[in-house]
């Protein structure tokens, strides 16, 4: 087999392409960097973390990134939102130990969201589906060309099609697919009952991971009612999926009567959700109201603002400012953070809050015997390097995806200059 040292000392004698039996490479000129070498980058050194982390960057001008795995050794794979160079995966290896990124290789040629490791094997999301790779015992796809469809033909409509996945220890594949309208309304603007729409997007389908081009007949409608999820993680320590859901725009634009400018702005809450099999958190029926602390009517179904319904959807574990995007979600189970952060989780925000002047940030959720223990706490933000609250200049970075190396520590991934930030803990652990 031509390992990953052979690869990149192939490409030094000026070859344009190699191929393997381990990877399909596009090779770089060995006079220059490549396109992953980071650079230096004020932005690492101006994020805003506790006392006792810092943050470097491991790679740069990677492309539209998405969500990112890493393996056992500490390489990479990241997954691109569109095409850089033909492929939406990049492999990513640090060859000389130095911290920065030195090696990229590029493969599958479908952009997406999700990416995972589980075992000897990586999971990748299209638009429309999930693939499977196997990985040898170093951590490396052993044939790039010939992936495994798992799942295919999910609903791709241009808007909020990500497909984040999650993996349990029982062979289930989770995946999310959001919906591409906000609502579920007929022609004159009223709700649908029965909403059509939850057939297809607005949910969870739980698929098994050893059967190929499975399709929506194939899998369990798992969870329903969630407008947009891209935050998905099983929690090792519950033994059950969690969720993120974006929820639902255009109160005072549709309903002016009811909302205020200043209500649209701070209404609905984002939310996370444990989740079980048949469980149902309401969209488009109703939405989370984090002032009245409940779940209110929406308006297309006769909502007034306040008229409110229990005990018949599933309440969030945990509600976050309106508007903030979460786009990825992971429970931390590493040992070099302290304590506190064991099992708790973080969460990627990828747009802002008007009402806080605060976004595009890492959260930080603390839980205890499996329940959120504390309220949510900024981790890590200052990644677009301007004032939200009195913004000038253009936006640095976007956090983007969140996900655990070997050695404990985090790598964030950002969709704007395609940076992974790497953040370490090196204080007391106490």
């Amino acid at each position: 087999m031509i390992t990953m040292r052979k690869i990149v000392n192939y490409c030094k004698s000026g070859c344009a392409f190699v191929i393997s039996t381990l990877i399909v490479a596009s090779c770089h000129n060995a006079n220059q960097e490549t396109a992953t070498t980071a650079t230096v980058d004020s932005a690492a050194a101006e994020l805003k973390l506790p006392p006792g982390f810092s943050a470097t960057i491991v790679a740069d001008s990677l492309g539209a990134l998405r969500h990112l795995a890493v393996n056992k050794n500490g390489d990479i794979y990241v997954k691109l939102g569109s095409l850089k160079d033909g492929k939406g995966i990049y492999f990513l290896r640090d060859t000389n130990h130095d911290g920065k990124i030195d090696n990229s290789i590029g493969f599958g040629n479908y952009p997406g969201t999700g990416i995972r490791i589980q075992g000897n094997t990586l999971y990748a999301s299209s638009n429309s589906g999930v693939y499977k790779y196997q990985l040898n015992d170093r951590g490396e796809v052993t044939d790039t060309v010939r992936a495994e469809v798992i799942v295919q033909g999910l609903v791709d409509r241009g808007r909020d099609n990500a497909k984040a996945i999650a993996l349990d220890d029982n062979n289930n594949l989770y995946v999310a697919v959001g919906s591409y309208d906000e609502t579920c309304t007929d022609a004159s603007g009223h709700g649908i009952l029965n909403c059509p729409l939850l057939d297809s997007v607005g949910g969870i389908w739980q698929f098994n991971t050893n059967k190929q081009n499975q399709s929506y007949h194939d899998a369990v409608h798992y969870a329903r009612g969630m407008k947009n999820v891209v935050g998905l993680d099983w929690n090792e320590a519950t033994k059950s999926l969690f969720a993120t859901q974006h929820g639902r725009g255009g109160l005072h634009d549709k309903f002016p009567k009811l909302y205020t400018p200043e209500q649209d702005k701070a209404l609905p809450a984002e939310t996370m959700y444990e989740l079980h099999n048949g469980d149902d958190a309401g969209w488009p029926y109703v939405y989370y109201d984090p002032f009245q602390h409940k779940k209110i009517v929406a308006p297309e179904y006769g909502g007034d603002s306040k008229k409110s319904v229990d005990n018949k959807y599933l309440d969030p574990i945990a509600t976050f400012p309106a508007h903030l995007g979460p786009n990825d979600l992971m429970f931390y189970t590493g040992n070099q953070f302290p304590e506190k952060y064991k099992n708790g989780a973080f969460i990627v925000f990828h747009s802002q809050s008007q009402p806080l002047k605060k976004g595009y940030l890492v959260a930080f959720v603390p839980f205890k015997d499996g329940k959120p223990a504390g309220e949510w706490e900024t981790f890590a933000d200052n990644f677009t390097g301007v004032d939200l609250s009195n913004p000038g200049g253009s936006y640095r970075h976007r956090p983007i995806g969140i996900a655990q190396g070997p050695d404990g520590a985090l790598y964030v991934s950002d969709d704007l200059k395609g940076t992974i930030f790497k953040i370490t803990y090196s204080g007391d652990k106490k």
